[in-house]
């Protein structure tokens, strides 16, 4: 079953075109630069690249141009769904859903949770309803694997009122890529499916953590919003909240200003003064830049320090699994991590991390039970196969 598949940004669409039981990607692409005059679609249909200019440049004129493509290669009446990644669903949603009037006016309800990433979601959905109005249309929520969450790993220690009133609480994130992982971990590791005890460690520009038991989120590392949790590419990650009201007073500025500043100018790329790319960093760090490794260090110690809490909400340990462009692909990490978590058991293979796991099944320790191991994402093929799946169900 072919799945069209869209993530819809502020200034970008990607889109895929995706078989959900085999994961062959027919075409995939991104229109980038949108509102602006170098707006351009790239694309890859089966291995063949090619690039246009997005003519209008606004998300629309890019959703009319990758319906043209689909035209083009064959693909348009070959889908059985549309797949939307939306961001936050606050926890009004705990899975995939076929989307609906009431189902777009619960996403806008969770605008105030998600201000940056709802409303192009929104606008993807709406424009996309339109332009493919023979298939039906579902929503993948970021947001909803961790919904499983027990209050004690979702409540924040603030007054209860802003639970109440104010919706203030962990909802974590990269939850679709979470799911995919684990899912592949218990099958690839040969893990019980009805009884595994997983840390999934996603690693890339943004990183998350977490706890899976028995395919269940029992916590997670990002919290209201993305910027919580282990140090990032660009973002801080967890911080003292005072340090908000003591740089507004030190450089005269708006809280907003030192928001930003939290999002978009710290994490390696702070730290370091030189770059948000792990593999530049530690080259740097080789040549005796300081604080490119200070960066690199802070980062492991950081990741570490989430996965032995990850563990206490697990109870025990079967595996580590690291995802994302760090995770997969840089050896030193995952070295030092798994170093710093050896009072668990983990003993790294050295030869095994050096080739990412792929002679082991992923596996990079020694070590069985607990285990470390490799297993990539896949986001775009668990939004595909959910779509598939609630499609083929059938019941809006």
């Amino acid at each position: 079953m072919n799945v069209l598949v869209l993530n819809c940004g502020s200034a970008s669409v990607r889109f895929a075109v995706v078989h959900s039981s085999n994961g062959h990607e027919h075409v995939s692409g991104v229109a980038q630069h949108l509102g602006t005059p170098q707006a351009r679609l790239d694309f890859d249909h089966e291995g063949r690249k090619g690039s246009r200019p997005v003519a209008g440049a606004e998300h629309e004129d890019a959703l009319r141009a990758v319906l043209d493509l689909l035209r083009e290669v064959g693909l348009l009446d070959r889908m059985v769904g549309v797949g939307h990644r939306v961001v936050h669903g606050g926890a009004r949603f705990t899975e995939s859903t076929f989307i609906t009037p009431e189902v777009v006016a619960r996403i806008e309800e969770c605008i105030h949770l998600g201000p940056l990433h709802n409303p192009p979601n929104l606008l993807g959905i709406r424009i996309a309803q339109r332009l493919f109005p023979r298939v039906p249309h579902v929503a993948v929520f970021d947001t909803a694997f961790h919904q499983t969450m027990p209050p004690q790993a979702y409540l924040y220690a603030v007054p209860y009122e802003w639970f109440e009133e104010h919706e203030v609480r962990r909802y974590g994130f990269h939850g679709t890529s979470h799911r995919y992982v684990s899912l592949r971990a218990v099958s690839q590791l040969g893990l019980d499916p009805e009884d595994h005890a997983i840390v999934t460690a996603h690693l890339g520009t943004g990183c998350s953590l977490a706890a899976v038991r028995d395919g269940k989120s029992l916590d997670t590392t990002m919290g209201l919003t993305p910027l919580d949790g282990v140090v990032m590419g660009k973002r801080s990650g967890s911080i003292d909240p005072s340090i908000i009201e003591h740089m507004k007073k030190a450089l005269r500025c708006s809280a907003d200003h030192v928001m930003d500043e939290l999002n978009r100018s710290s994490g390696l790329l702070g730290l370091s003064g030189l770059g948000d790319d792990m593999l530049t960093l530690q080259r740097a760090a080789q040549d005796g830049h300081e604080r490119a490794a200070l960066a690199v260090d802070k980062f492991c110690h950081s990741v570490a320090k989430a996965a032995a809490a990850m563990i206490v909400a697990l109870g025990r340990l079967d595996a580590l699994v690291f995802s994302g462009g760090i995770g997969e692909n840089t050896v030193q990490v995952r070295a030092k991590v798994v170093e710093l978590l050896g009072f668990t058991g983990l003993v790294l293979d050295s030869d095994a991390n050096a080739s990412h796991g792929k002679a082991l099944c992923g596996r990079i320790t020694r070590t069985t039970r607990p285990m470390a191991a490799v297993v990539p994402t896949n986001e775009v093929l668990m939004i595909a196969m959910d779509t598939a799946a609630i499609v083929e169900r059938g019941v809006a």
